[in-house]
């Protein structure tokens, strides 16, 4: 059974910064695409930004510019680099592969931002 491990949320101001990372428990080398998603109160959970085995990158256009998604496959970690946060930026986080699989949603990671 894969697991899929987020931290680095937290409260932060808005414009300020937070980096996510998600611990996979199994080589993430031949995996092909990850994402990291999210689902703010009230709203459905979204794809944030996606990254291939290669490293091309895709983001909704709300955060375009202002996240970073990347990968490392040596530590089977993926990363979500934010800057400039908005209120709107609140909603907990989640990593997965893309398409997601249900079985492997995790607990996620609150990100809230004040104003």
């Amino acid at each position: 059974q894969v697991q899929l491990v987020e931290s680095g949320g937290g409260l932060v101001q808005a414009g300020g910064s937070l980096r996510l990372s998600c611990a996979v428990s199994r080589s993430i080398f031949s995996i092909n695409t990850m994402g990291w998603y999210r689902r703010a109160p009230g709203k459905e959970r979204e794809l944030v930004a996606s990254i291939t085995r290669v490293g091309v990158t895709n983001y909704v256009d709300s955060v375009k510019g202002r996240f970073t998604i990347s990968r490392d496959n040596a530590k089977n970690t993926v990363y979500l680099q934010m800057n400039s946060l908005k209120p709107e930026d609140t909603a907990v986080y989640y990593c997965n592969y893309y398409p997601s699989r249900v079985e492997y949603w995790g607990q996620g990671t609150q990100v809230t931002v004040s104003s």
